[in-house]
């Protein structure tokens, strides 16, 4: 691989101060509600990066007037209308996922596709909950690109909840806009459950009438949504990078962190407190500094994104850590489980996949060495943390796939200390 075409990470130690980005989840889910309501909607401080584009251009491509300014954004509904061409969602699964049950409120066919990696996620357990909604569904073998011609009226549907969030906060979304409540049926355990509680305190932002309990959820139809400003908070699994670099070599604050916010990834500050981890919270701000990791078991059920940061987080704690209760993560922007065993292996990590997670006995030390992101943006930010362990260098493909999520990522190592190299 040519010199220019290669980042290299050089650990170093990792002090200062850092504001982590905007929640995407929350940006993903404030465009598409306020591209549906019936007034303007002002959103401040949310997320510019690929995916919450992709999420916009769905929402222009559904009607929504978009104006940006000063750091903010705002979103008109002028006049709801069925795509007059294929939605292109690129790499974002958040989006393909949410705007597959917006679009079932039309009653013309509405195409849905994205990028390689995104035709290879599975859509299957959406499209049949929506069929049995007398929504007509096509796509190819159960992945994009879709087709889904409505309308969807609402009324009782059932849907695993092992497979991923997203489809039942898909059914959320547009059950406001339909003629007809919505009872929603979760058979089984639900995964990733903090995202729904995201999605549920949203939509009651934008004016939805949404009751739940365990595993059932009853939304009110034909209100629609009503304006909201909104300003989007921290984005906590992306703050989860920077607090495991300070608590792996150095002393790292991050601020403007909300632990009341229903986002499950501030698991990080208890699962970093567990494993030995000298962290602290003083009002909105968390502080990480660095002490001997002892190995611990992590149930990553509702916190399925940290997983990558977690593995590399125990990669030296002394003992074997177990981290279990996430198969979702096989069908994540590439196989989570499988490309960080690999990274980390590749790093010099005694780590082992498991269907579910995966097992790993601490080491001294991480070697370094050339690891494979496959443009997954948590393998890259991951791969380039764990280069605080490594003896050596941490050298992978040159790419900005990062902004994804955390598009000031590669600044931000370097402001803390983390020597990167073109």
């Amino acid at each position: 691989m040519p010199a220019k075409d290669i980042i290299s990470f050089y650990g170093n130690t990792a002090e200062g101060v850092i504001t982590p980005p905007p929640s995407k989840s929350h940006t993903h889910r404030a465009f598409f509600l306020s591209s549906m309501s019936s007034e303007g909607c002002k959103i401040s401080n949310s997320l510019n990066s690929h995916d919450t584009i992709s999420t916009l251009n769905a929402a222009e491509a559904i009607g929504a007037e978009v104006k940006r300014y000063c750091g903010n954004v705002k979103i008109v509904n002028t006049n709801l209308h069925v795509p007059s061409d294929i939605v292109d969602c690129g790499n974002s699964g958040t989006t393909m996922r949410l705007f597959t049950g917006m679009a079932s409120m039309f009653d013309s066919p509405v195409t849905i596709t994205g990028d390689a990696s995104l035709r290879s996620r599975p859509m299957g357990e959406l499209l049949d909950a929506l069929t049995t909604m007398n929504v007509k569904c096509s796509s190819a073998e159960g992945k994009a690109p879709v087709t889904v011609c409505g309308p969807n009226n609402g009324g009782k549907v059932s849907i695993r909840g092992n497979v991923s969030s997203q489809f039942i906060s898909s059914l959320m979304i547009v059950a406001p806009m339909l003629s007809r409540d919505t009872d929603i049926k979760i058979e089984g355990n639900l995964l990733s459950r903090p995202y729904v509680d995201i999605t549920a305190s949203m939509m009651k932002l934008f004016g939805a009438s949404v009751d739940m309990n365990e595993n059932d959820i009853h939304i009110q139809g034909r209100t629609g949504y009503k304006g909201c400003d909104i300003t989007i908070p921290s984005d906590l699994s992306s703050a989860a990078f920077p607090l495991v670099a300070g608590a792996l070599n150095g002393c790292v604050k991050v601020k403007n962190i909300d632990m009341n916010d229903p986002q499950g990834d501030k698991r990080i500050v208890n699962i970093l407190a567990d494993a030995g981890t000298c962290v602290s919270v003083n009002g909105k701000e968390v502080t990480s500094s660095s002490r001997e990791l002892n190995a611990i078991d992590v149930n990553m059920n509702d916190i399925p994104d940290l997983f990558p940061i977690v593995a590399v987080l125990l990669s030296t704690a002394k003992g074997r850590s177990r981290l279990y209760g996430a198969p979702q993560l096989r069908f994540k922007e590439s196989d989570r489980i499988g490309s960080t065993v690999k990274m980390l292996s590749s790093l010099g990590a005694d780590i082992e996949g498991t269907d579910d997670g995966c097992i790993i006995n601490g080491v001294k030390r991480l070697r370094g060495g050339m690891i494979e992101h496959n443009e997954d943006h948590r393998i890259f930010m991951a791969a380039a943390v764990a280069s605080l362990l490594c003896d050596g260098a941490v050298t992978m493909k040159s790419s900005k796939c990062y902004s994804i999520s955390y598009p000031l990522f590669v600044e931000h190592m370097k402001r803390l200390g983390v020597n990167a190299e073109v």
